[in-house]
């Protein structure tokens, strides 16, 4: 068992989140106040950038459940700092997310961290550390939502409106991903330390597949369908319609044009 040795920039702010989050904030202002002469790309920019914030806070909630849980090598490895580089998987962790989201307006669940099981005692806690990253998408999906099924909209731009609509699908399709009970993913990791041993070890080949049988899952007509409905579903009881999350969608994709939207706006 490796050792790890706390110091303090182990825990201090990655220069390179806090500068994703300065996007959000510049481009999040811009696509309310109208200053960006090309909306669509403030929201592109805003959008991604709020999309890979929550990425980070994602994976920095595993780690630091793992903390306190006994893994005390999460430090030293990077993950509380917010540094989306330092993550084991950055490919699948950040790049594959953004790219799902800008083609099919998904919040497809990435990599993950790697965290030392062997130190974490009691299954609960091991629960308890695959359940706090999609939990945070359902702080994210509650925040981004609040403002619609609070009906305080009064005065908020079209444009913020729409984006705000399509981060909202994206962190409600996050949660609800993550949480499948699928090899690889945090739905998985949640359940399988309560189930016994030659279950484990059969299931654990596919691990590795997870995530990729998830989305050729969902390039399946059929089941996309069913999906989206029940989104579309779950949004609309929170007060947020199909056409806001499409128009936010089509916003997003500026470098397209939506009639539809153009002439509702």
């Amino acid at each position: 068992m490796s050792t790890a040795t706390a110091r303090p920039s182990d825990r201090r702010v990655s220069p390179v989140f806090l500068g994703i989050v300065a996007v959000a904030a510049v481009t999040g202002w811009a696509t309310w106040s109208g200053f960006a002469e090309q909306p669509g790309l403030a929201v592109f920019l805003f959008v991604t950038a709020a999309w890979v914030v929550s990425l980070c806070l994602h994976e920095y909630a595993h780690a630091r459940t793992a903390l306190h849980s006994g893994d005390i090598s999460v430090g030293a490895k990077g993950y509380l700092t917010l540094n989306p580089v330092k993550y084991t998987h950055a490919l699948l962790s950040i790049v594959l997310p953004v790219l799902f989201v800008i083609m099919g307006g998904i919040g497809l669940p990435g990599g993950a961290v790697f965290i030392e099981r062997g130190r974490i005692r009691g299954r609960w806690r091991h629960s308890l550390i695959s359940a706090a990253g999609p939990l945070t998408n359902v702080l994210f999906a509650v925040v981004c939502t609040a403002p619609f099924w609070l009906d305080a909209l009064d005065g908020v731009p079209r444009d913020f409106r729409l984006a705000l609509a399509f981060l909202a699908l994206l962190q409600v399709t996050a949660a609800i991903l993550n949480f499948l009970p699928v090899p690889g993913l945090d739905g998985y990791g949640v359940i399988e330390p309560w189930l016994s041993y030659n279950v484990r070890r059969q299931v654990e080949p596919l691990a590795p597949f997870g995530l990729l049988i998830v989305f050729a899952l969902l390039w399946i007509p059929a089941v996309n369908g069913v999906f989206f409905d029940a989104i579309d579903a779950l949004l609309r009881g929170l007060g947020i319609g199909e056409f806001d999350t499409y128009c936010g969608f089509e916003l997003y994709r500026f470098w397209q044009t939506a009639e539809l939207c153009a002439v509702a706006g």
